[in-house]
Protein backbone atom coordinates (compact mmCIF):
# COMPACT_ATOMS: atom_id res chain seq x y z
CA UNK A 1 0.00 0.00 0.00
CA UNK A 2 1.44 2.84 -0.96
CA UNK A 3 2.05 5.80 2.00
CA UNK A 4 1.60 9.76 2.69
CA UNK A 5 5.42 9.73 2.70
CA UNK A 6 5.24 7.35 -0.39
CA UNK A 7 3.28 9.92 -2.19
CA UNK A 8 5.70 12.96 -1.16
CA UNK A 9 8.93 10.95 -1.98
CA UNK A 10 7.75 9.90 -5.67
CA UNK A 11 6.00 12.44 -7.00
CA UNK A 12 6.41 15.91 -4.87
CA UNK A 13 10.39 15.78 -3.69
CA UNK A 14 12.66 17.22 -5.64
CA UNK A 15 17.00 16.78 -5.00
CA UNK A 16 18.34 19.37 -6.71
CA UNK A 17 18.70 22.55 -4.47
CA UNK A 18 16.52 25.55 -5.17
CA UNK A 19 18.00 29.44 -4.94
CA UNK A 20 16.91 31.10 -1.33
CA UNK A 21 15.96 27.50 0.11
CA UNK A 22 17.80 26.68 3.16
CA UNK A 23 15.43 23.79 3.98
CA UNK A 24 13.12 22.18 2.18
CA UNK A 25 10.84 19.29 2.27
CA UNK A 26 11.48 16.55 4.58
CA UNK A 27 11.29 18.67 8.17
CA UNK A 28 8.66 19.96 10.19
CA UNK A 29 8.60 23.33 8.01
CA UNK A 30 10.49 25.19 5.29
CA UNK A 31 13.45 27.96 6.00
CA UNK A 32 13.33 30.68 3.23
CA UNK A 33 15.42 33.46 3.00
CA UNK A 34 14.16 35.74 0.67
CA UNK A 35 16.52 38.36 -1.16
CA UNK A 36 17.75 41.63 1.08
CA UNK A 37 15.31 44.99 0.03
CA UNK A 38 12.62 42.66 -0.86
CA UNK A 39 9.17 42.28 0.98
CA UNK A 40 7.54 38.82 1.20
CA UNK A 41 4.57 38.04 -1.15
CA UNK A 42 2.44 35.33 0.28
CA UNK A 43 -0.83 33.88 -2.04
CA UNK A 44 -2.81 30.94 -1.15
CA UNK A 45 -5.99 29.43 -3.13
CA UNK A 46 -8.02 26.15 -2.75
CA UNK A 47 -9.07 24.47 -5.78
CA UNK A 48 -11.84 21.76 -5.00
CA UNK A 49 -13.39 19.40 -7.28
CA UNK A 50 -16.74 19.60 -8.64
CA UNK A 51 -16.25 23.59 -7.71
CA UNK A 52 -12.85 24.66 -9.88
CA UNK A 53 -12.55 21.69 -12.31
CA UNK A 54 -15.22 19.17 -13.56
CA UNK A 55 -14.21 15.09 -12.86
CA UNK A 56 -13.90 15.15 -16.59
CA UNK A 57 -10.72 17.53 -16.19
CA UNK A 58 -7.66 15.65 -16.90
CA UNK A 59 -4.53 15.68 -13.93
CA UNK A 60 -2.09 17.57 -15.80
CA UNK A 61 -4.43 20.29 -15.91
CA UNK A 62 -5.39 20.52 -12.49
CA UNK A 63 -1.52 20.21 -11.76
CA UNK A 64 -1.13 23.16 -13.89
CA UNK A 65 -4.00 25.40 -12.82
CA UNK A 66 -3.38 24.83 -8.73
CA UNK A 67 -0.25 26.62 -9.11
CA UNK A 68 -1.11 28.67 -11.75
CA UNK A 69 -3.80 30.95 -10.16
CA UNK A 70 -1.09 31.73 -7.52
CA UNK A 71 0.92 32.49 -9.56
CA UNK A 72 -1.43 34.84 -11.35
CA UNK A 73 -2.61 36.79 -7.76
CA UNK A 74 1.74 37.33 -7.78
CA UNK A 75 1.82 38.83 -11.15
CA UNK A 76 -0.99 41.04 -9.82
CA UNK A 77 1.56 42.54 -7.18
CA UNK A 78 4.47 42.71 -9.26
CA UNK A 79 6.48 39.71 -7.87
CA UNK A 80 8.95 37.62 -8.78
CA UNK A 81 7.72 33.92 -7.71
CA UNK A 82 10.14 31.71 -5.84
CA UNK A 83 8.40 28.84 -3.64
CA UNK A 84 5.62 26.86 -3.42
CA UNK A 85 3.85 24.50 -1.21
CA UNK A 86 0.74 21.95 -1.67
CA UNK A 87 -1.61 20.35 0.42
CA UNK A 88 -3.77 17.97 -1.31
CA UNK A 89 -6.45 15.86 0.01
CA UNK A 90 -7.03 12.58 -2.20
CA UNK A 91 -10.03 9.93 -2.17
CA UNK A 92 -7.57 7.40 -2.91
CA UNK A 93 -3.92 6.71 -4.08
CA UNK A 94 -4.66 6.80 -8.11
CA UNK A 95 -0.68 6.98 -9.26
CA UNK A 96 -1.30 7.25 -12.63
CA UNK A 97 -3.79 10.44 -11.42
CA UNK A 98 -0.68 11.74 -9.48
CA UNK A 99 2.03 11.19 -11.92
CA UNK A 100 -0.13 13.56 -14.48
CA UNK A 101 -0.70 16.07 -11.33
CA UNK A 102 2.86 16.33 -11.16
CA UNK A 103 4.08 16.19 -14.17
CA UNK A 104 1.32 19.72 -14.93
CA UNK A 105 2.47 21.31 -11.44
CA UNK A 106 6.28 21.04 -12.13
CA UNK A 107 5.77 21.93 -15.76
CA UNK A 108 4.94 24.99 -14.53
CA UNK A 109 6.94 25.67 -11.76
CA UNK A 110 9.47 24.87 -13.59
CA UNK A 111 8.98 27.47 -16.15
CA UNK A 112 9.20 30.42 -13.44
CA UNK A 113 12.03 28.77 -11.02
CA UNK A 114 9.74 28.00 -8.50
CA UNK A 115 10.59 25.50 -5.71
CA UNK A 116 7.99 23.05 -3.62
CA UNK A 117 9.34 22.87 -0.60
CA UNK A 118 6.41 21.80 2.05
CA UNK A 119 3.25 20.43 2.16
CA UNK A 120 0.62 17.64 3.26
CA UNK A 121 -1.26 14.90 1.84
CA UNK A 122 -4.58 13.43 3.44
CA UNK A 123 -7.58 11.64 2.78
CA UNK A 124 -11.14 12.70 1.95
CA UNK A 125 -12.62 14.40 -0.96
CA UNK A 126 -10.29 15.83 -3.71
CA UNK A 127 -9.15 19.31 -3.06
CA UNK A 128 -5.75 20.86 -3.47
CA UNK A 129 -4.07 23.73 -1.91
CA UNK A 130 -1.17 25.96 -2.96
CA UNK A 131 0.62 28.28 -1.26
CA UNK A 132 3.01 30.65 -3.17
CA UNK A 133 5.67 33.03 -1.98
CA UNK A 134 7.44 35.52 -3.91
CA UNK A 135 9.41 39.00 -3.53
CA UNK A 136 9.15 42.07 -4.96
CA UNK A 137 11.11 45.49 -4.09
CA UNK A 138 9.36 46.80 -0.85
CA UNK A 139 8.80 49.93 -3.00
CA UNK A 140 7.73 48.70 -6.16
CA UNK A 141 5.20 46.61 -4.98
CA UNK A 142 1.92 47.11 -6.92
CA UNK A 143 -1.31 47.24 -5.04
CA UNK A 144 -5.32 47.79 -5.43
CA UNK A 145 -5.46 50.69 -3.34
CA UNK A 146 -2.75 52.63 -5.64
CA UNK A 147 -5.34 53.74 -8.67
CA UNK A 148 -6.06 57.47 -8.98
CA UNK A 149 -8.13 59.45 -11.32
CA UNK A 150 -6.17 60.25 -14.82
CA UNK A 151 -4.60 57.00 -14.88
CA UNK A 152 -5.52 55.00 -17.51
CA UNK A 153 -6.68 51.34 -17.77
CA UNK A 154 -5.67 48.07 -19.02
CA UNK A 155 -6.41 44.77 -19.63
CA UNK A 156 -4.02 41.96 -20.66
CA UNK A 157 -5.23 38.63 -23.24
CA UNK A 158 -8.78 38.73 -24.27
CA UNK A 159 -11.42 38.36 -21.18
CA UNK A 160 -14.28 35.74 -20.96
CA UNK A 161 -12.80 33.02 -22.88
CA UNK A 162 -12.99 31.11 -19.93
CA UNK A 163 -16.68 31.66 -19.01
CA UNK A 164 -17.32 30.52 -22.81
CA UNK A 165 -15.51 27.47 -22.31
CA UNK A 166 -17.44 26.90 -18.77
CA UNK A 167 -20.72 27.76 -20.83
CA UNK A 168 -19.80 25.43 -24.00
CA UNK A 169 -18.80 21.93 -21.38
CA UNK A 170 -22.18 22.68 -19.17
CA UNK A 171 -24.02 22.75 -22.05
CA UNK A 172 -22.38 19.33 -23.40
CA UNK A 173 -20.54 20.72 -26.22
CA UNK A 174 -17.26 19.63 -27.78
CA UNK A 175 -15.06 22.90 -26.77
CA UNK A 176 -11.84 23.54 -29.18
CA UNK A 177 -8.43 22.76 -27.78
CA UNK A 178 -7.44 26.34 -27.85
CA UNK A 179 -10.88 27.54 -25.61
CA UNK A 180 -10.87 25.01 -23.66
CA UNK A 181 -6.66 25.47 -22.50
CA UNK A 182 -7.72 28.96 -21.11
CA UNK A 183 -10.33 27.86 -18.37
CA UNK A 184 -8.35 24.27 -17.80
CA UNK A 185 -4.53 25.93 -18.37
CA UNK A 186 -4.56 29.70 -17.85
CA UNK A 187 -1.21 31.36 -18.47
CA UNK A 188 -0.26 33.58 -15.41
CA UNK A 189 1.09 36.94 -16.27
CA UNK A 190 4.12 36.65 -14.46
CA UNK A 191 6.98 38.52 -16.40
CA UNK A 192 4.65 41.05 -17.59
CA UNK A 193 4.07 41.54 -13.73
CA UNK A 194 7.39 41.83 -12.95
CA UNK A 195 8.21 44.29 -15.37
CA UNK A 196 5.07 46.49 -13.99
CA UNK A 197 6.41 46.75 -10.80
CA UNK A 198 7.75 50.53 -10.51
CA UNK A 199 5.73 51.19 -13.57
CA UNK A 200 2.38 50.72 -13.12
CA UNK A 201 -0.18 51.68 -10.26
CA UNK A 202 -2.81 49.37 -9.10
CA UNK A 203 -3.33 46.01 -9.90
CA UNK A 204 -5.50 43.12 -9.63
CA UNK A 205 -5.75 39.52 -11.76
CA UNK A 206 -9.44 38.80 -13.25
CA UNK A 207 -10.43 35.80 -11.08
CA UNK A 208 -14.13 36.48 -10.13
CA UNK A 209 -14.95 38.68 -13.73
CA UNK A 210 -13.35 41.99 -14.97
CA UNK A 211 -16.33 44.40 -13.23
CA UNK A 212 -16.00 42.70 -9.97
CA UNK A 213 -12.77 42.83 -9.55
CA UNK A 214 -12.27 46.60 -11.40
CA UNK A 215 -14.55 47.34 -8.51
CA UNK A 216 -12.39 45.68 -5.78
CA UNK A 217 -9.68 48.18 -7.37
CA UNK A 218 -12.21 51.19 -7.28
CA UNK A 219 -13.34 50.79 -3.74
CA UNK A 220 -9.49 50.37 -2.39
CA UNK A 221 -8.77 53.15 -4.33
CA UNK A 222 -11.95 55.30 -3.38
CA UNK A 223 -12.69 56.95 -7.18
CA UNK A 224 -14.71 55.38 -10.05
CA UNK A 225 -13.85 54.19 -13.79
CA UNK A 226 -14.99 55.01 -16.96
CA UNK A 227 -15.08 51.24 -19.11
CA UNK A 228 -14.73 51.22 -23.14
CA UNK A 229 -16.80 48.29 -23.47
CA UNK A 230 -15.86 47.66 -27.15
CA UNK A 231 -12.28 48.52 -26.50
CA UNK A 232 -12.08 45.31 -24.25
CA UNK A 233 -10.06 42.35 -26.40
CA UNK A 234 -12.50 39.67 -28.10
CA UNK A 235 -11.15 36.30 -28.86
CA UNK A 236 -12.07 34.47 -32.63
CA UNK A 237 -13.88 32.15 -30.20
CA UNK A 238 -16.06 35.04 -28.29
CA UNK A 239 -16.27 36.59 -31.93
CA UNK A 240 -18.61 33.81 -32.47
CA UNK A 241 -21.18 34.91 -30.42
CA UNK A 242 -23.60 37.67 -30.73
CA UNK A 243 -22.14 40.80 -29.04
CA UNK A 244 -24.16 40.87 -25.56
CA UNK A 245 -23.40 37.28 -25.07
CA UNK A 246 -19.93 37.67 -25.69
CA UNK A 247 -19.51 40.89 -23.57
CA UNK A 248 -21.20 39.62 -20.88
CA UNK A 249 -18.65 36.92 -20.90
CA UNK A 250 -15.99 39.29 -21.32
CA UNK A 251 -17.26 41.75 -18.19
CA UNK A 252 -18.51 38.94 -15.75
CA UNK A 253 -16.93 35.67 -16.59
CA UNK A 254 -14.00 34.76 -14.00
CA UNK A 255 -11.11 32.15 -13.94
CA UNK A 256 -9.21 34.41 -16.88
CA UNK A 257 -6.17 34.99 -14.61
CA UNK A 258 -5.69 38.59 -16.95
CA UNK A 259 -4.23 41.27 -15.25
CA UNK A 260 -6.01 44.64 -15.10
CA UNK A 261 -4.22 47.39 -14.02
CA UNK A 262 -3.81 51.31 -14.24
CA UNK A 263 -0.73 53.59 -15.44
CA UNK A 264 0.18 57.05 -15.38
CA UNK A 265 -0.31 59.04 -18.72
CA UNK A 266 3.35 59.75 -18.85
CA UNK A 267 4.24 55.52 -18.08
CA UNK A 268 1.41 54.49 -21.03
CA UNK A 269 3.90 54.08 -23.93
CA UNK A 270 6.49 51.99 -21.41
CA UNK A 271 3.73 50.22 -20.91
CA UNK A 272 3.30 49.46 -24.23
CA UNK A 273 7.09 48.38 -24.31
CA UNK A 274 7.43 46.32 -21.89
CA UNK A 275 4.18 44.23 -22.95
CA UNK A 276 5.67 43.82 -26.26
CA UNK A 277 9.04 42.44 -24.90
CA UNK A 278 6.99 39.71 -22.55
CA UNK A 279 4.51 39.44 -25.77
CA UNK A 280 1.85 40.00 -23.62
CA UNK A 281 -1.55 41.48 -25.85
CA UNK A 282 -2.70 44.36 -23.76
CA UNK A 283 -5.26 47.04 -24.59
CA UNK A 284 -6.63 50.17 -23.11
CA UNK A 285 -9.94 49.89 -22.01
CA UNK A 286 -11.07 53.13 -19.74
CA UNK A 287 -9.39 55.92 -17.40
CA UNK A 288 -9.92 56.22 -13.68
CA UNK A 289 -12.85 58.86 -12.43
CA UNK A 290 -12.77 60.78 -9.30
CA UNK A 291 -16.64 59.77 -8.90
CA UNK A 292 -17.28 56.54 -8.00
CA UNK A 293 -18.59 53.29 -9.56
CA UNK A 294 -18.50 51.81 -13.02
CA UNK A 295 -19.74 53.71 -15.94
CA UNK A 296 -19.91 52.05 -19.35
CA UNK A 297 -19.78 53.28 -22.75
CA UNK A 298 -19.47 52.51 -26.28
CA UNK A 299 -17.31 53.77 -28.63
CA UNK A 300 -19.46 55.92 -29.97
CA UNK A 301 -19.73 57.64 -26.14
CA UNK A 302 -23.29 56.27 -26.00
CA UNK A 303 -24.01 54.55 -22.40
CA UNK A 304 -23.59 50.65 -21.76
CA UNK A 305 -25.31 49.95 -18.64
CA UNK A 306 -23.38 47.41 -16.81
CA UNK A 307 -24.18 44.47 -14.31
CA UNK A 308 -21.65 43.19 -12.41
CA UNK A 309 -22.45 39.26 -11.43
CA UNK A 310 -18.90 37.77 -10.47
CA UNK A 311 -18.43 34.88 -9.13
CA UNK A 312 -18.93 34.55 -5.22
CA UNK A 313 -17.91 31.15 -3.40
CA UNK A 314 -20.80 31.88 -0.64
CA UNK A 315 -23.39 33.18 -3.16
CA UNK A 316 -23.31 31.28 -6.47
CA UNK A 317 -24.43 27.66 -6.92
CA UNK A 318 -21.63 26.82 -9.32
CA UNK A 319 -18.25 27.67 -10.82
Amino acid sequence: MVSEFDIIHRFFQREQAAPGVLLGIGDDAALLAPEAGSSLVVAVDTLVAGRHFSEQTDAFSIGHKALAVNLSDLAAMGAQPRWATLALTLPAVDEVWLSGFAEGFFALADRFNVALVGGDTTRGPLTVTVQVQGQVDVAHALRRDAAQPGQHLFVTGTPGDAAYALQQLQAGKTVEAELLARLNRPEPRVELGMALAGVANAAIDISDGLLADLQHVLDASGCGAQLNVDAIPRSPALQSLDAQAALACQLNGGDDYELCFTVDADRVEQVYRSAEDCAVQIAEIGIIEPQPGIRGVYEDGSPCALKSEGFDHFRNDSG
